[in-house]
């Protein structure tokens, strides 16, 4: 629930999420649910070469047991409260 409540303070923010399968996709972040799964708008893909049929998609719902890692702007990153939640779920 930590993390979901944490990817819920980030709509509206800028997101690079790469998948399993080596795609990065870059976008706004639109909607998280409980299941991490995101939806992204105004999407660009990093590596379009090597993806080229997602060139023309502009909007796109990922899978949350898809992906690898999320990349967040350190600006966007509340580190002393993100530390002060996952202590407190740790104690429970």
């Amino acid at each position: 629930m930590l993390f979901y409540s944490f990817f819920k303070s980030l709509v509206g923010k800028d997101v690079v999420v790469e998948l399993k399968n080596d795609l990065s996709i870059c976008g706004t972040l639109h909607s998280v649910d409980q299941y991490l799964n995101f939806k992204l708008i105004d999407i660009t893909v990093m590596d379009g070469h090597k993806f080229p049929y997602m060139l023309s998609v502009k909007n796109c719902f990922i899978r949350g047991s898809v992906v690898r890692y999320v990349q967040l702007s350190v600006d966007d990153i509340d580190v002393t409260l993100l530390q002060d939640a996952t202590r407190k779920e740790a104690n429970k």
